[in-house]
């Protein structure tokens, strides 16, 4: 191993009282980071780390494939049958319309996001 070269070469050493060492064990499970040189390296050079609750961005997916699932199978009945009921079109209609609300609240908030 004495001949293998480090990709970080430098020591840097910091002395942090026990408090101070929960918080920052605490903040770094808020973050997600398990490592806390990965997680000191972070603030050190960003002087923050973003967590994003993705939680909306899996509800809208999870929307928009219910949807294109029902898409789909209203397209198959319109090819194997030759029409499609006004019911069918009605509840694709309220499905997208349900999808693109909270989509574009999302997206308003991803933008003030960037703003930041």
């Amino acid at each position: 191993m004495a001949g293998k070269k480090r990709r970080r070469p430098v020591h840097l050493h910091v002395m942090v009282s026990e408090e101070e060492q929960a918080l920052i064990r605490e903040r770094m499970a808020q973050a997600g980071i398990r490592n806390m040189g990965a997680y000191m390296r972070r603030m050190a050079l960003c002087g923050y780390v973003l967590q994003i609750d993705l939680a909306p961005v899996r509800e809208l997916v999870s929307l928009q494939r219910r949807c294109s699932n029902n898409l789909n199978q209203v397209a198959i009945h319109a090819n194997t049958y030759g029409g499609i009921y006004p019911e069918e079109i009605s509840a694709l209609q309220r499905d997208y319309s349900a999808l693109w609300g909270p989509l574009s609240d999302l997206l308003k908030q991803l933008a003030a996001l960037v703003e930041l």
